[in-house]
C-alpha cells in the first residue's frame, strides 16, 4: 500500500524519525571535521536543533500538516545552533512556509515544500558555497521532483538516494574537503534526517525512541494562575469525537458542516477534520465545557484535552522569564567561554555575555534571552566565533522588541579588539557597524591547539597554531607552538601581543613564554591574561 499524502501527525513521525537517525550518527558527523581541532560539532548542532523542533509539539492529534510544520519550523528556529543548525532550520522553515494553509499535502505539493526548503536555504547565507549542505539537498531536490510516481515513499527513497550520491560529490567541490579526505559534515547530516524521516514514511520504524526533552507537561505552575488571575488567553480546547448512529441517523451519509458551522462561532483558531465516523477537533475557547457539551449530541468523545493557555503562555511564551534592568539607549551583547574571558569582556564592557563558542555554540533562543535582559532599544552583538553569526542574526532577524546589529566578529580576538577600540555609545549605528567590522576584519588573531587527527600538515596529538582558518604550524610542544605561530606571525612588527591562556595551562608556563617572548621580541610588550577558555590553550591577539 503506497502512500499518496502526509498529515500532521505523520509527518511529526517522520521528524521524530529523523532526529532517531541523526542521533545514532552524530558522532560520526562530528568526526567530519575539516580542521583538525575540536569543532563546532556539526552532527550536535543539527541535531539539538531538529530537536528544538521536535519538542514544540507535544502532540499532533487533531492538528493539521500545515499546524504540526508552523510549530516544528519555529522551534527550529528558536533552538538552530551553528551555521548547520541554522541552515537546516531554514530548510524546514521553506517546507513550513509551503505547507502552512493544508492539513495535508500530496505528492505535488510535497515537490513544491521541498523547492521551497531549497530557496530558503539558500538565502540564509550571504554567500553560499558549493559542496556544503546546501548542495547536498539542491541535488536530491532537482533529481527527485523528476519521480514519475505519485507515491511519497517512492519520492523519499529517490530524494535520499540522490542525497547520498551527492554527498559523495562534495570533496570535488571544495578542496578542503579533498585536502581533509572527508565529506561535507552538515550534508551528511542531512542525509541522516533524510534516510530517518524516509524509513518513517515507509512503515520501516513504529517508534521514533526518541525522549522528550520539552519540560514535563505533567507539572502545573501553580502559582502561574492564582485567586486573583485573569483568564486572558482561554482554553486549547482538543478532541476526538465519534459520531453515534443514535444521535445522527446514518453516520456516512451525515453532513458534518452543522458541527464545523457551531464551532466556527463557538471558538477561535479551528481545526475541523473528518475521518470516516471520527470527528478532530482543535479549537480555541473561553467556554470548553459549552462546547464540550453541545458537541455530545452528535456523539460521544474518544480523546479529551483541554488546557489553560494562560498557563501555556507562561510555561512557553518567548518573553522567557529574564530579570530586566531599566530600558536603556544601546547595549552590547558578547559571546565567550571561560570564567576569565566572561569577566574581560564585562569589565571592557559588555552589557551581557552569552557563554559558548567553540564546541558550545549558543541557540537562537539564548540571543533573545540576552535581548530581552539587556532591555536597550539598539542591542549590538559580538559572537565572536565564525559559526556563531548566523544564529545570531537568525536571532535578531526574529526579535521584536529592540533593533539588532550583528558585527561579524569571527574569533575571540576580533570580539576583544573591536570591544576595546570602537565607542558603542556613538550615534550613527551605521557607522559604527561598519568601523567595528572594519576592525574586526583587520585584527590578528591566532590560536594554540591540541591537533584531534592526522593530516598532511599535523600529527595528531600535537599542538597547532593556526589564525584566520590557516595553520601554520605544528610542534610537539605548546610553548614551541605558540613561539612558532608568533615568528609566522612576525609578532615583532606589533606593539603588543596579548595572550589569554586556557583552562588547561598553568599561569606559571604562561609566565614563563611571556619571559620568553619578551627576549625574542625586545620592543613587543607581552600582556598575560587568564582566560579560563576550553579548547584553545592559547589565544593571541596582536595590534
Amino acid at each position: 500500500m503506497s502512500t499518496k499524502t502526509v498529515n500532521g501527525p505523520e509527518y511529526l513521525k517522520m521528524l521524530r524519525a529523523g532526529a532517531v537517525g541523526l542521533e545514532a550518527k552524530r558522532t560520526e558527523v562530528n568526526d567530519l571535521n575539516v580542521f583538525p581541532i575540536p569543532d563546532g560539532d556539526t552532527g550536535d548542532n543539527m541535531f539539538m536543533t531538529l530537536r528544538s523542533g521536535c519538542d514544540s509539539v507535544n502532540s499532533a492529534e487533531g492538528l493539521t500538516l500545515g499546524e504540526v510544520s508552523s510549530l516544528i519550523s519555529r522551534g527550529m528556529l528558536l533552538g538552530a545552533r551553528g551555521n548547520s543548525g541554522v541552515i537546516l532550520s531554514r530548510i524546514f522553515a521553506g517546507i513550513s512556509k509551503e505547507l502552512a494553509e493544508v492539513s495535508e499535502a500530496g505528492l505535488d505539493l510535497w515537490k513544491r515544500a521541498m523547492l521551497q526548503g531549497v530557496c530558503e536555504s539558500y538565502k540564509a547565507v550571504a554567500v553560499p558555497v558549493e559542496g556544503t549542505i546546501l548542495t547536498v539537498f539542491k541535488d536530491a531536490v532537482r533529481v527527485a521532483g523528476t519521480y514519475p510516481g505519485n507515491d511519497i515513499e517512492g519520492y523519499m527513497e529517490s530524494l535520499c538516494g540522490e542525497m547520498a550520491a551527492s554527498l559523495e560529490r562534495t570533496p570535488d567541490l571544495l578542496q578542503v574537503l579533498k585536502e581533509a579526505g572527508v565529506v561535507d559534515s552538515g550534508g551528511a547530516g542531512l542525509v541522516h534526517i533524510f534516510e530517518g524521516m524516509r524509513d518513517a514514511v515507509c512503515g520501516r520504524t513504529s517508534d521514533t525512541g526518541l525522549p522528550s526533552s520539552a519540560p514535563d507537561t505533567g507539572h502545573i505552575d501553580l502559582d502561574a494562575f492564582s485567586e486573583d488571575s485573569v483568564l486572558e488567553f482561554g482554553y486549547c480546547t482538543e478532541f476526538l469525537l465519534r459520531l453515534q448512529t443514535a444521535k445522527v441517523g446514518v453516520v456516512a451519509s451525515f453532513d458534518e458542516s452543522v458541527i464545523k458551522d457551531y464551532l466556527a462561532s463557538a471558538g477561535e483558531s479551528l481545526v475541523f477534520i473528518r475521518d470516516g465516523s471520527i470527528i478532530k477537533v482543535h479549537v480555541h475557547t473561553r467556554t470548553p465545557g459549552e462546547i464540550l457539551g453541545a458537541c455530545q449530541k452528535w456523539g460521544e468523545f474518544l480523546k479529551v484535552k483541554v488546557e489553560n493557555m494562560t498557563l501555556q503562555h507562561h510555561e512557553n511564551n518567548m518573553d522567557r522569564k529574564v530579570a530586566r534592568g531599566p530600558r536603556k539607549k544601546r547595549a552590547v551583547i558578547a559571546v565567550a567561554s571561560g570564567e576569565g574571558l566572561v569577566s574581560i569582556f564585562k569589565e571592557n564592557g559588555a552589557d551581557f555575555v552569552i557563554e559558548g563558542g567553540q564546541t558550545m555554540n549558543p541557540s537562537a533562543e539564548s540571543f533573545l534571552e540576552a535581548f530581552d535582559r539587556v532591555n536597550a532599544d539598539l542591542i549590538y552583538v559580538l559572537p565572536n566565533n565564525s559559526n556563531i553569526i548566523l544564529t545570531a542574526r537568525q536571532a535578531a532577524g526574529l526579535y521584536r522588541g529592540s533593533e539588532v546589529r550583528v558585527i561579524g566578529t569571527r574569533n575571540i580576538g576580533a570580539g576583544y579588539v573591536v570591544l576595546g577600540s570602537v565607542d558603542f555609545a556613538h550615534d550613527e549605528a551605521d557607522e559604527l557597524c561598519a568601523q567595528a567590522e572594519q576592525v574586526a576584519s583587520s585584527t590578528v588573531a591566532a590560536m594554540v591547539c591540541r591537533s584531534i587527527r592526522d593530516t598532511k600538515d599535523t600529527v595528531k596529538g600535537d599542538f597547532v597554531g593556526f589564525s584566520n582558518g590557516k595553520i601554520m604550524c605544528d610542534a610537539p610542544d605548546r610553548t614551541d607552538a605558540f613561539v612558532s605561530l608568533c615568528g609566522k606571525l612576525d609578532a615583532g612588527s606589533y606593539d603588543v601581543l596579548a595572550v589569554f591562556k586556557g583552562a588547561d595551562v598553568p599561569m606559571e608556563e604562561a609566565e614563563a613564554l611571556s619571559a620568553r617572548l619578551g627576549a625574542l621580541y625586545p620592543r613587543l610588550e607581552v600582556a598575560v591574561c587568564d582566560g579560563g577558555q576550553p579548547v584553545y590553550d592559547y589565544i593571541i591577539v596582536l595590534q
